[in-house]
């Protein structure tokens, strides 16, 4: 009777763990969706995709090799395999050639040197084709299933170091936990601890970047720009770089009228209207000289002076 209901619990775990991991492999779909349409990576990286494709395929074959309790493992995998192999091909299209030539390095050397030396060995040294190569190849993934769940520890660096969440989705975070979770319990009572031991870290990864998500979602605030009016009786410092941008300031005198407009072919233009009194020479008291200066600037920090005189 217990027998039967650890097995049946068992089932409930397996599936349930079939079911969240399919979650999991689409947790990064909006990334991905995002990726396609701005047709770029951003700050995206394919480190947590390949170490996840790369612990899928060893999961495989080790669900090939056990004699019993392997289905749940095969299925799931075989499923996470082509995910994320899709996810690579859309991220090697759009990537940038440096994030292209790391990206293959990592594939080279996770996904067909390291698998490639892995299932050889295993194969041609191991003789013994029970429980000892069992052993062997579950150690293995055991020690790269713990890797999948570090993966995203770059992120999370990325995350302390900007403040920023964007590139961490929650929903990721709460569904490797939850996975976490049910793999455990499966691996516990169907007494695999080589499924059940990695995912202990994988709990407390996920945990730490829900934490995470929550200290820092709300500190990308965006600042409004502040302009100081014409008239102040004093000198105004007027923060350019807000407005565009850019990493520049210009020091405004009095009298400095400030307007937005369009212009073909530049986003945002600043017009600069500044009216002098000319002092001395050869111009007549109470004649105004006035020099109109059109100052654009774009995103690229071009600058573009055109003065007349009228």
């Amino acid at each position: 009777m217990a027998f039967l209901a650890t097995h049946l619990l068992a089932s409930v775990f397996g599936i349930l763990g079939n079911i969240i991991s399919f979650c999991v492999f689409l947790a990064p779909l909006p990334t991905f969706y995002r990726i396609c349409k701005k047709k770029s990576t951003e700050g995206f990286q394919s480190i947590p995709y390949s170490v996840a494709l790369f612990s899928c395929m060893l999961l495989l074959y080790y669900g090939y090799l056990k004699t019993e309790n392997g289905m749940m493992i095969i299925t799931i995998n075989s499923i996470g395999c082509a995910i994320e192999t899709a996810y690579l091909v859309v991220f090697l299209i759009y990537a940038t050639r440096e994030s292209l030539i790391s990206t293959v390095k990592l594939l080279a050397l996770f996904n067909i040197l390291s698998y490639g030396l892995i299932v050889v060995v295993t194969t041609l040294f191991v003789t013994d084709h029970g429980p000892k190569r069992v052993a062997i190849v579950g150690w293995i993934c055991a020690i790269f299933s713990v890797c999948v769940f570090a993966a995203p520890l770059s992120i999370m660096r990325l995350v302390i170091r900007t403040k920023s969440v964007e590139y961490m989705p929650f929903s990721l975070s709460f569904f490797l936990t939850l996975c976490a979770v049910m793999w455990f319990f499966y691996g516990l009572l169907i007494k695999d601890y080589y499924v059940a031991t990695p995912n202990v870290l994988g709990f407390v990864f996920g945990v730490a970047q829900m934490i995470l998500y929550v200290i820092y979602k709300d500190k990308n605030k965006q600042v409004t720009p502040m302009v100081q009016p014409k008239g102040e009786p004093a000198e105004t410092l007027v923060d350019l770089g807000a407005i565009l941008e850019i990493q520049e300031k210009a020091r405004v005198e009095i009298g400095v009228v400030l307007e937005m407009q369009e212009k073909p072919g530049v986003e945002i233009g600043v017009v600069l209207e500044m009216q002098e009194k000319p002092v001395g020479g050869d111009e007549a008291v109470g004649e105004k000289k006035e020099e109109v200066g059109k100052v654009c600037l774009d995103f690229d920090s071009e600058m573009t002076i055109i003065a007349s005189v009228a």
